[in-house]
């Protein structure tokens, strides 16, 4: 048996083992994604192919902690239903033995190719590989090794292939450090997805370090997304450890001049990190992120006691309005609704429910720009304060020493949508103007809702 076929071996051993123990813990997810066992983080590989939708995800199985990562893989007909696939990487080779890092996937002659980071460390010294793994029938991939190193004037940080295609030529972003220590991201392209030209630097400016880098249009509009790392909380701005956002304009790249606006937050939440994005057969661009940071107090998650921690958001639908990228959960999640379970007129006095299903489905149309009170099973909190246009969002600090909020401004609110999910909670405000996404860890037998607003009110219960 090849090291690869025990690691992957190993890895489904502990699923076998210990996967029924992560899915009675009460904070595990009904309809996100998230690890069978051990620790997820960033998505990967997210493609609509010969019609199913796949996402990879990095996997560490062995520990509910970072480590030489796995590419874990599931599949989907309807966004909502998710398969295990087999383990489709395992850091086997020379060039990923310390860690198949994230990545993007392409169809390519009827082929599924997988693009990735290869991490080695040799003596506490770090090299960075992009690697190459090529499927025919999606579930089983030949590595075919490196296929890019590191060029000239960066560092080992360098890392996340996002691959897409344009007309009759590929292009390739990647997150790097400049030797300086200043975050960026690099471009490359090709004929043949085999011989790739380094383009140069298409964006920098601020931070240490640019991860995750993805670039797509929208209504017109050139976009690149990334999570940049290093820089400082400013006001209510950047305030976990490690950021993610874009930053809109219009790539030339014939001169390579990216002539672009400031960078934007796409995510006001408190876990939110490494999004990734794919145009599926609808023309609807997709996004799944990390319900995560890297460094941010992961070890005090209680999932950890139950062997798991983190899942990924739920699929998005980007589109572009007004210079800004509004996100709203993709349709097919409708089919999740159960039953309704409230449907109220609401007129500024205060309600409580005392019977909402911790995967839940809460929409508020709001009728006047009034302050609006929401407290979730005495929890979390989302307060909009008509006076200072703060919309506020409040849970207890991990480490239970106080309370920790993020903050997000808007003129007024016209409508609330929660997607509740036993451990998390994504709130789409102003039809995806603003988002929060976030873990809650609530008692878990605490089903009570408290609200005070004016406007309509509906719940629903939600099931596979």
């Amino acid at each position: 048996m090849s090291l690869d076929q025990q690691l992957k071996k190993k890895a489904s051993d502990q699923v076998n083992e210990k996967g029924s123990i992560v899915k009675k813990d009460p904070f595990y997810p009904l309809y996100h994604i998230a690890p069978p066992v051990g620790l997820i983080n960033d998505p990967n590989g997210w493609i609509q192919w010969n019609g199913t939708y796949h996402l990879f995800y990095q996997w560490m199985p062995f520990k509910a902690g970072h480590g030489a990562k796995f590419w874990g893989h599931v599949s989907s007909e309807d966004m909502i239903n998710w398969k295990e696939e087999p383990i489709a990487l395992a850091p086997s080779d020379w060039f990923d033995k310390d860690g198949c890092y994230s990545g993007s996937a392409i169809s390519f002659n009827e082929e599924l190719l997988l693009y990735y980071t290869g991490n080695v460390k040799n003596n506490n010294i770090r090299e960075a590989y992009q690697c190459l793994a090529v499927s025919k029938d999606g579930r089983n991939f030949e590595k075919l090794g490196v296929q890019i190193e590191v060029p000239g004037g960066y560092t080992a940080h360098f890392r996340d292939p996002k691959v897409w295609q344009e007309h009759d030529r590929y292009y390739m972003v990647v997150g790097a450090q400049t030797e300086k220590e200043e975050g960026s991201v690099v471009w490359f392209s090709s004929e043949d997805l085999k011989k790739w030209q380094f383009g140069g630097m298409l964006a920098d400016g601020f931070g240490y370090m640019w991860e995750c880098p993805d670039f797509f249009s929208l209504n017109g509009t050139d976009i690149l997304l990334f999570s940049p790392q290093g820089l400082s909380a400013s006001g209510i701005d950047y305030r976990n450890i490690h950021q993610t956002g874009y930053i809109a304009g219009k790539w030339n790249k014939g001169t390579n001049q990216f002539l672009h606006e400031e960078f934007v937050e796409l995510d006001h939440g408190f876990e939110f990190y490494a999004p990734q994005t794919t145009m599926d057969d609808q023309g609807r661009r997709l996004l799944i992120g990390w319900m995560g940071v890297p460094d941010q107090d992961e070890q005090l998650h209680p999932t950890i006691e139950n062997g798991w921690v983190h899942q990924l958001t739920i699929p998005r639908e980007l589109t572009y309005k007004n210079g800004r990228i509004l996100q709203k959960p993709v349709e097919e999640l409708k089919q999740l609704r159960k039953q309704q379970k409230y449907h109220l007129e609401l007129n500024t006095q205060k309600i409580i429910m005392k019977d909402i299903p911790k995967a839940s489905e809460i929409k508020l149309d709001i009728q006047a720009n009034e302050n609006v009170k929401i407290d979730f099973f005495e929890h979390l909190k989302l307060h909009f304060d008509t006076s200072t246009h703060y919309v506020q969002l409040l849970r207890p600090k991990l480490d239970g020493t106080g309370t920790e909020e993020r903050v997000a401004v808007a003129e007024q609110l016209t409508d609330i949508q929660c997607l509740i999910d036993h451990s998390s909670i994504e709130i789409f405000i102003n039809d995806g103007e603003i988002v929060f996404t976030s873990r809650i860890f609530a008692e878990p037998s605490n089903n009570k809702l408290t609200i005070q607003a004016n406007g309509e009110l509906t719940v629903w219960e939600l099931a596979k």
